[in-house]
């Protein structure tokens, strides 16, 4: 048995995992800026579940998160950083306070848990640590240049963060999943307020209000959620982890691209040394 916290675990990828956690008999801190609205899971596991409020982006409700936690518990194994959000703006719309807002959640959010629970698992020469990225990351979508920025902010701190930690025991696991049926597309996504008309056959196509894909995702939270257990339970555990058919085709897509150009490129690359 192990303890898994895991930030923003009221609908979606977060909701799926702390119930699958929990139903394999683990304990878990089921936090939500709301814990009411995880209240329910709770209950229904009284002697292994915790409900918390969390606002990721508050110091003092992770330092709280954390120490109710390991006084429950006696010690966080899994940290899942999963609290996070969509935003959707051409570059040249994006509002300041939004984009601010956006990397408080989805970079320095999750800094701060890792801040948190690091001490402990330094200590123990154990524990696992989740990020919850995206395939945006990678392919960069019209229209999702902030969010895709943020992701690959928590990508490079999470690159770097498996190297410092390996030799300690702990291992820092990258997730990247492709488009799966929650609420991301729908309730959780947000946009720039005011779109500007030279971009609407790029970013303006991806705008919620012509956006279809919402409850068409190919991908099944429950499925998510085993895969992830999978992953951190390995005897080796993976630091990146691609979720979903349509998570691969697009890495295999864009690496193949990238490939082709930097092929067509390398003797400009190769010729920027001093010459002998």
């Amino acid at each position: 048995m192990s303890t898994w916290l895991i930030t923003g675990c009221s609908t979606g990828l977060g909701r799926a995992l702390a119930s699958a956690v929990l139903e394999k008999g683990h304990n878990a801190i089921l936090t939500a800026r709301s814990a009411a609205s995880v209240q329910d899971l709770a209950d229904a596991h009284p002697g292994s579940a915790l409900a918390l409020p969390l606002d990721v982006t508050d110091p003092a409700q992770v330092a709280e998160v954390t120490r109710q936690a390991e006084q429950r518990f006696g010690a966080v194994d899994v940290l899942v950083n999963n609290a996070g959000y969509g935003y959707r703006s051409a570059v040249e719309e994006g509002g300041d306070a939004d984009i601010e807002k956006l990397f408080a959640t989805n970079v320095f959010g999750p800094v701060a848990m890792m801040k948190a629970v690091l001490p402990g698992m330094r200590a123990r020469r154990s524990g696992a640590i989740v990020n919850i990225s995206s395939i945006g990351a990678r392919i960069c979508p019209p229209g999702s240049g902030y969010y895709s920025a943020s992701k690959a902010a928590l990508e490079g701190l999470s690159g770097s963060a498996q190297k410092e930690l390996a030799p300690l025991g702990i291992s820092v696991t990258v997730v990247e999943p492709g488009g799966f049926r929650t609420d991301f597309a729908g309730r959780s996504l947000t946009q720039s307020a005011e779109p500007i008309a030279d971009y609407a056959e790029t970013a303006g196509k991806r705008r919620k209000e012509h956006d279809t894909v919402h409850g068409t995702q190919p991908g099944d939270p429950d499925k998510a959620a085993e895969a992830i257990i999978a992953a951190v339970e390995a005897e080796a555990t993976p630091g990146f982890l691609l979720l979903g058919q349509d998570a691969l085709n697009a890495y295999r897509a864009t690496a193949a691209a990238q490939a082709i150009e930097v092929e067509a490129w390398e003797s400009v690359s190769a010729g920027t040394g001093f010459d002998a």
